[in-house]
């Protein structure tokens, strides 16, 4: 497995000269010694106490989890500044939640189905271990194993080829910087009229923090969302219909 990549270094680095402070005193803030400072902004430091960590974490008020993993130089100024103010919004919606799952007598992962009437509910219900644990359950060949997998209902032309009433087969999403551009997802946003949407997302959460909504129905315009909307991310994996597509009429 590859490593992953940690920007500590970089974060601090960053983060105090936002701040307009230098290495001495933010050691005598601290209370470090200032070559901890100068070590772990260097990267020469590779497993800095962890006491140093969360003292560091604190006082930029970011989780450790962020200042290690997260590129801070990638995102928007706007959500710097929040992350700066203490806001806890996550970049990748990991933190959201715990996923709410449900197993069978092999402690196998089910697969949920989400049918029209539980549709409406979805939102309110998404965290829910008993919502979860009342939806229908399904099995299919061929689907990836050990993965959250549910089946979700739509409706509209915005997706046609795609018919109206489909079931859209669909795979958890953990981590949102994780979504390839022009991806078919299903989205469980948490305000406005629809709870569910199925569009093709382009993926701007580093520039902006925005997800990108385009339908297969070039009817329907391109809209924007912030990630700050959405509840949940599902990946197209496949779809069910009871309909035949419609035939393509000979040329001449």
């Amino acid at each position: 497995m590859d490593k992953q990549p940690l920007f500590w270094a970089a974060n601090l680095k960053l983060l105090r000269t936002r701040k307009k402070i230098s290495q001495q005193h933010l050691s005598n803030i601290l209370g470090l010694n200032r070559n901890k400072i100068t070590a772990q902004e260097s990267g020469k430091t590779k497993n800095p106490r962890m006491e140093d960590l969360v003292l560091i974490s604190s006082f930029f008020q970011i989780d450790i989890d962020i200042l290690a993993k997260s590129d801070l130089s990638t995102i928007p100024v706007e959500q710097l500044e929040a992350l700066e103010a203490g806001n806890k919004t996550d970049l990748t919606g990991k933190h959201i939640r715990i996923l709410p799952i449900t197993v069978d007598n092999s402690n196998e992962e089910n697969m949920e189905y989400v049918p029209a009437k539980a549709k409406a509910g979805y939102r309110s219900g998404f965290s829910d271990p008993g919502f979860i644990a009342a939806l229908p359950k399904f099995t299919l060949p061929e689907l990836p194993r050990g993965k959250t997998i549910r089946m979700f209902p739509i409706s509209g032309d915005s997706m046609e080829p795609i018919p109206d009433g489909s079931h859209i087969i669909a795979q958890y999403l953990q981590d949102w910087s994780h979504l390839k551009n022009n991806t078919a997802c299903i989205l469980v946003l948490k305000g406005g009229e629809e709870e569910i949407v199925f569009k093709v997302v382009g993926n701007r959460i580093k520039q902006d923090g925005t997800l990108t909504l385009h339908s297969l129905n070039t009817v329907y315009h391109t809209t924007t969302i912030h990630i700050e909307e959405v509840l949940e991310i599902w990946t197209f994996i496949g779809y069910m219909s009871k309909q035949l597509p419609e035939p393509a009429l000979a040329a001449g």
